[in-house]
């Protein structure tokens, strides 16, 4: 009886799409990178030489997400500054970048998809407004 492997295909490795440099650089910048390295020399147990080296690759975003330090001389009021502070996010639909909030309560900018949140509060708000109108339609007839 022989066996035939069928499967044959299957276990060739494949390259992902997403593995391009662009996508790594993109990641990198969106997530950051911290490099912390100590580097000692040292001969028959005496240190002669320690270097404390720490580098930090993200972008100003990211950077001031997590509270990373900048270099002094950092003009800070700029609109670029306070964009990079507001809190941003990907649309699951297009997954272009937007202002949390935005996304969160009303809609992205970009394509128009809407949270579940921004719906809920949308028919809530709806309903809120339709129970006023009928409360202020009785009072208006009970007078």
């Amino acid at each position: 009886m022989s066996i035939t492997n069928q499967s044959n295909s299957a276990m060739q490795p494949q390259r992902s799409q997403e593995g391009t440099l662009l996508h790594v650089v993109e990641t990198l910048l969106d997530k950051g990178l911290v490099l912390n390295a100590d580097i000692m020399v040292s001969v028959a147990g005496v240190e002669l030489l320690g270097i404390r080296i720490r580098a930090a690759l993200a972008s100003f975003e990211t950077a001031a997400r997590y509270g990373l330090d900048f270099p002094a001389g950092t003009d800070r009021d700029t609109v670029a500054w306070k964009e990079a502070i507001e809190q941003k996010d990907t649309c699951p639909e297009c997954g272009k970048r937007a202002e949390l909030a935005q996304l969160m309560n009303a809609y992205c900018p970009w394509c128009g998809w809407q949270s579940a949140h921004s719906k809920q509060v949308e028919s809530g708000g709806a309903a809120e407004l339709k129970q006023s109108s009928t409360e202020s339609e009785k009072s208006s007839e009970s007078k």
